[in-house]
């Protein structure tokens, strides 16, 4: 990484909103590097581990695990490995040597940690410092104002124990579910302001333009004033006052009213700037600057939580604060790429778990517009009430002011310590309300349940009353459960619910490491870290999609277009401050590229703008499209919803042309050659176009294929019932015209098989079956070797997998992709994964080491499954699979989550659509297969491919 700091470089403070301009303020000068891209290097020795006992370099910030140091530490570590961390069994010693600035004379200068893990101790050319620091998460700072030279050279030396000695904070945020690492892993810096300065400000600025603010002042030995600007976005001062302090005033309380001001919410992140002077015989002594927004938060009890008089529904998502390469020390970019990723997911909420984070990540929230929850760590257990006060000062002053906050965490599941309750109201004048993160019910507080991982019945039953509920953490997104599975069915009853508040997913991203001790590999700490529903370098799973489309503020109920569609599409606008006529829309007609084509998806499509409906916020009506009168020559109609800050909310697509249409239009082949019926004493054959399949006459299956212009192909052993029961009765041969048929019947729940060879070399199968009663997977099976396979493309939805309670975020296209075997919680992190369920599919071609087969139906909504994949981390994979390599399906199963296993995975817990399928009646299908490339496809048009006969079973 680059070390392009000095030792003598003073910075200035910046904030990211530069709306004011200051001349005398705060100077900073790093003593660290400023993020994890951009560090420096210190002396280091460590006690125990990698590269104990001995003096080296390590870069500042970081952890030392990550720089090749000490040992690895998960929180669990003591149930998972029996081991029990002790305080001083792993810590660091740090020494730089630094240079302040002669000018700073006069000046109170202080130093300055915004994060060290855990317990730290400072000291300034071999004098302590303060007190050691406890407390992984907190910005600290001691005054050394009396320990420097000004102009010369000091020594700096920090002791960082990984453990801490005070077993309350050990408790709180290192005997924890996620990965404990040591070291300085944020900035430290040095910073220089006047005797007489203003310390910090906390502001209480409401919806209704009033202002008020408490001004801590430090030093005040004469008669001053303070005043403060109110600035707006151009920087232009729409409301000032100014109030006298005499000497020794420690705090003043301005108050002043702004006309019509913009408010801020999560939909309209509007933001202004107070900038505060001390004023001495009429000049500037001292200036600071607060960005802050309008706005009022309510929490009236029985009812719901309020931002500006509407009641607000929670979209939000938990986070830890993360990065794989560099731990819990990040950088801007990182925290700007996950509120972009949270938004784009129509995500209005976060909840900062399990401790405060960086603070540019609130800064981001407050411009970008997300709600926050900002939390004290207290994983399980709490906080003493000694130390603990001391950390709740420390994260509430530096993040008082952020809009985005409108919510303080006082722990996480039994982390509570009740004394600590009302320590946030002494710096937050804007008097937050306070709640606890828990998973025990009888545990709400302020009006507010949060309790955890409630089911779909429990939660119906919770929003009965008497409490507004709002889990904290909800459907746990370990490897390819939870998260937005039955998350359709829940956000429905929140949406609904007078009390439902909505709820925050558990969580954004797995927690995954490279581990420096091995390889660099990634490791998750087995079913433990792989929460989230993104991976650990942000790779976007499934349920990424699925989450944007449910929670997309234009609701569209539609699934396909009705037979009579005239351009009206009935939306419901679930924003909350947003009329949709700030929003546009525009559609468009398209056509695919066809299986044999050289290129997949969109082959031709025809662009319409369309005009914005008037629809107020929670209000229903329409869309109108003005179709041209050619639209149904088109295979589908994609609509797209952008928002009012041109980001794109969702795009959904339905069929022009029915499957019956699609299928129809790659049937027809070239060449044709008269079938041929033979048979042996084990098999039919059917033959035409040199494509030959075998069916077995004591089965009725597929047994073998040929084809005499490529390889011989293993796909075979089906139509097999995945579910229900089959007994083979009969077959017999037949003609229809040129075609030659074979026909088996069955007694049980397959009814009958019947092959029908064309001259045109396409096979067709046509069977039926009949279920009744309740099962996870319905339709038939066929085996084909997984490592044959190469790449699939397909027309149907897509790119990602589904499953019965998560089947949205996916759209129709031509879509293809390359073979890969990506396993949850093992990786590789290669998504979208090319195994699983997918949906309402028209063809799908497969490419081979044996060659090319397709495969097509004329009907709607056929599944088909692609081999042995898992769900879930574990022995098990949940839910269970359909026998067979490649299935063609009816009905497929739901899935469950991490805390929500069992028999059939349970998923039903979470919401109907995660019951098993309830079949009844008879179920006939069609498939046609192509075994090869046609000659005449496009693939095709130059040569026959020679005759091989290699890798066949």
């Amino acid at each position: 990484m680059p070390r392009f700091l000095n030792n003598f470089l003073v910075l200035f403070l910046i904030i990211s909103n530069s709306m004011c301009s200051l001349a005398q303020r705060k100077e900073i000068q790093f003593l660290s590097g400023t993020d994890n891209t951009n560090t420096v290097d210190w002396d280091f020795w460590i006690s125990g581990g990698r590269k104990a006992g001995k003096w080296s370099k390590i870069a500042v910030p970081s952890h030392w695990e990550q720089q090749g140091f000490g040992s690895y530490n998960y929180g669990r570590d003591y149930v998972t490995y029996g081991k029990n961390f002790q305080f001083n069994e792993e810590y660091a010693v740090y020494r730089h040597q630094f240079t302040v600035p002669a000018n700073w004379k006069g000046k109170k200068i202080s130093i300055v940690f915004e994060g060290s893990m855990t317990d730290t101790e400072v000291k300034i050319n071999g004098q302590v410092a303060g007190a050691i620091h406890q407390g992984s998460f907190y910005r600290f700072s001691y005054d050394i104002t009396d320990k420097i030279k000004l102009g010369g050279k000091n020594n700096l030396e920090v002791v960082v124990w990984k453990m801490s000695k005070e077993k309350t904070v050990n408790n709180a945020e290192r005997l924890a579910d996620y990965w404990i690492l040591g070291g300085i892993y944020r900035p430290v810096y040095l910073q220089a302001v006047p005797t007489q300065h203003i310390a910090w400000a906390a502001i209480d600025a409401k919806a209704d333009g009033t202002f008020k603010t408490n001004v801590h002042l430090e030093g005040i030995q004469s008669n001053t004033k303070v005043k403060v600007d109110i600035k707006d976005k151009a920087g232009k001062i729409i409301a000032s006052k100014t109030s006298n302090i005499n000497p020794k005033d420690t705090l003043a309380v301005l108050d002043l009213s702004v006309s019509s001001p913009k408010l801020w919410t999560a939909e309209t992140p509007n933001l202004y700037c107070a900038e505060y002077s001390l004023l001495q015989n009429n000049k500037t002594i001292y200036s600071s600057k607060e960005n802050f927004g309008f706005r009022t938060i309510e929490v009236r009890q029985g009812d719901g939580i309020f931002v500006n008089g509407t009641k607000i529904k929670f979209k939000g998502v938990n986070r830890h604060v993360w990065w794989p390469e560099t731990g819990r020390s990040v950088n801007r970019n990182v925290d700007l790429m996950d509120v972009k990723l949270i938004k784009q997911m129509n995500m209005n909420a976060i909840r900062c778990s399990h401790y405060p984070p960086d603070k540019s990540f609130l800064e981001i929230c407050d411009s970008l517009g997300l709600y926050v929850m900002d939390e004290l760590a207290g994983w399980q257990k709490a906080y003493g009430t000694e130390v603990g006060r001391k950390l709740v000062k420390e994260m509430v002053i530096r993040d008082v002011n952020h809009p985005s906050i409108i919510l303080w965490v006082n722990g996480n599941e039994g982390g509570h310590n009740k004394d600590l309750v009302n320590e946030y109201g002494k710096y937050d004048l804007s008097n937050r309300t306070v709640i606890h993160a828990h998973h025990r019910p009888g545990n709400e507080l302020n009006g507010i349940d949060c309790n955890h991982y409630e089911d779909y019945y429990s939660t119906k039953k919770i929003l009965e009353g008497p409490n507004i509920y709002m889990p904290t953490e909800f459907l746990h997104a370990q490897d390819d459960g939870g998260a937005a599975a039955g998350l359709a069915d829940i956000w429905e009853l929140h949406w609904k619910s007078k009390l439902g508040a909505g709820g925050f997913i558990w969580n954004l991203a797995d927690e995954g490491i490279v581990r420096t001790d091995f390889n660099n590999q990634i490791d998750v700490n087995g079913v433990n870290a792989p929460d989230g529903i993104l991976g650990p370098h942000r790779q976007k799973e499934g349920s990424f999609f699925a989450i944007r489309e449910i929670y997309s503020p234009v609701h569209i109920k539609m699934k396909n277009l009705p037979a009579a569609f005239d351009g009206k599409i009935a939306v419901e606008n679930r924003y909350h401050f947003t009329n949709l006529k700030d929003c546009k829309f525009e559609y468009r007609l398209v056509n695919y590229h066809k299986p044999y084509d050289n290129e997949s998806g969109i082959a031709k499509e025809d662009v319409h703008s369309v005009t914005s409906p008037s629809i107020n916020p929670t209000d229903s009506g329409f869309v109108q499209l003005h179709l041209p009168a050619n639209w149904k020559d088109y295979d589908a109609l994609l609509f797209t919803a952008i928002d009012n800050h041109g980001e794109e909310i969702y795009t959904w697509s339905w069929k022009v042309k029915n499957s019956a249409q699609v299928t129809a239009s790659i049937l027809p082949l070239e060449t044709k050659t008269a079938v041929e019926l033979t048979e042996d004493s084990v098999n039919f054959s059917l033959k035409a176009n040199g494509i030959t399949a075998f069916i077995s006459k004591k089965t009725g299956l597929l047994v073998d294929l040929a084809n005499d212009f490529s390889m011989k192909m293993a796909f075979k052993n089906g139509p097999i019932l995945v579910s229900g029961k089959s007994n083979f009765v009969s077959i017999e041969t037949k003609e229809e015209g040129e075609n030659k048929i074979i026909e088996a019947t069955y007694s049980g729940d397959l009814k009958f098989i019947r092959w029908t060879m064309r001259p045109d070399g396409w096979l067709k199968l046509d069977y039926s079956y009949e279920l009744n009663g309740n099962v996870p997977f319905a339709g038939v099976s066929f085996d084909f070797p997984e490592s044959y396979m190469l790449s699939a493309k397909w027309l149907g939805n897509g790119p990602y997998r589904v499953w019965k309670n998560r089947m949205q975020g996916v759209t129709r296209n031509a879509w293809e992709k390359m073979y890969n075997d990506a396993k949850p919680g093992i990786g590789p992190w290669n998504f979208p994964e090319f195994k699983g369920y997918f949906s309402d599919i028209n063809w799908m071609m497969f490419n081979s080491v044996q060659g090319r087969f397709l495969v097509a139906t004329d009907q709607d909504d056929l599944f088909v499954r692609l081999f042995e994949f898992y769900g879930m981390s574990g022995p098990q994979g949940y839910p269970q699979l359909p026998s067979g390599n490649i299935s063609f399906l009816d009905a497929i199963p739901a899935i469950g989550s991490k805390l929500a296993l069992g028999i059939n995975n349970n998923a039903g817990v979470n919401g109907p659509a995660g019951e098993l399928n309830k079949m009844q009646g008879t179920i006939s299908r069609t498939l046609y297969f192509y075994f090869g490339t046609p000659k005449g496809s496009k693939d095709n048009t130059q040569f026959e491919m020679p005759k091989v006969n290699v890798l066949t079973d």
